[in-house]
């Protein structure tokens, strides 16, 4: 199901339509709510402590082509499915940010989009692209978050390197770099430092729709 949101550059003076996956659902154990839309631009700061998890508006544009994608003017519709990620720090659950992968004016109003971004908080991921056959990884949607980075020397923080760190794709473990696992189609991706989670979630239940 689609729906349009008109979003104006206030710099560039240009408007971007922003085509965005909706579904209805009840909350509870396995099913995720996705927002109607961006009403107002995210902020980092909240009357919660920072935890680092955070997504930070600014540099949103630049950390897209970090990740070797473009910033588009709209969500594409040649290739669209959805991918489910659950994040873990020894055993406590992390939030995943809603809008993940757009660009903000200065003043904070989103002017871009890539193919590979989150609408809400219920860690689904959307890869909504306008060609087809393209791959997309977790080390991509890691770097339009801006986290693991490696500029943390402290294992397991929300900027530590990627080293330490674990996944699971559908129950089974990843062997081989977290960076390079492919998102698939109504895959359970869960990212973890310390202890597996047991048991280690293999299935989301993604909203009619999605």
């Amino acid at each position: 199901m689609k729906k349009q949101l008109a979003v104006t550059a206030a710099l560039a003076g240009i408007t971007l339509a922003v085509a965005g996956c909706s579904a209805t659902a009840t909350s509870g154990p396995g099913t995720a709510v996705s927002t109607p839309g961006m009403t107002a631009p995210p902020t980092a700061s909240s009357s919660a402590a920072s935890t680092g998890w955070e997504l930070k508006p600014q540099g949103g544009g630049d950390r897209i082509k970090a990740a070797g994608l473009q910033v588009l003017n709209a969500e594409g519709a040649a290739e669209h499915f959805h991918a489910h990620l659950d994040v873990l720090v020894d055993g406590k659950p992390v939030a995943v940010p809603a809008d993940i992968g757009f660009s903000f004016t200065p003043a904070g109003q989103p002017n871009g989009i890539s193919a590979l971004h989150s609408h809400d908080k219920s860690g689904i991921i959307h890869i909504e692209a306008p060609t087809a056959g393209a791959t997309y990884t977790l080390g991509q949607f890691l770097t339009e978050w801006g986290v693991l980075d490696g500029t943390d020397p402290t294992p397991g923080t929300p900027h530590s390197a990627q080293d330490g760190w674990s996944v699971a794709v559908n129950g089974v473990p990843h062997d081989g770099k977290i960076s390079d696992v492919v998102l698939k189609a109504h895959d359970e991706v869960v990212l973890f430092h310390g202890a597996a989670p047991v048991p280690v979630p293999a299935t989301f239940t993604f909203p009619a729709g999605l």
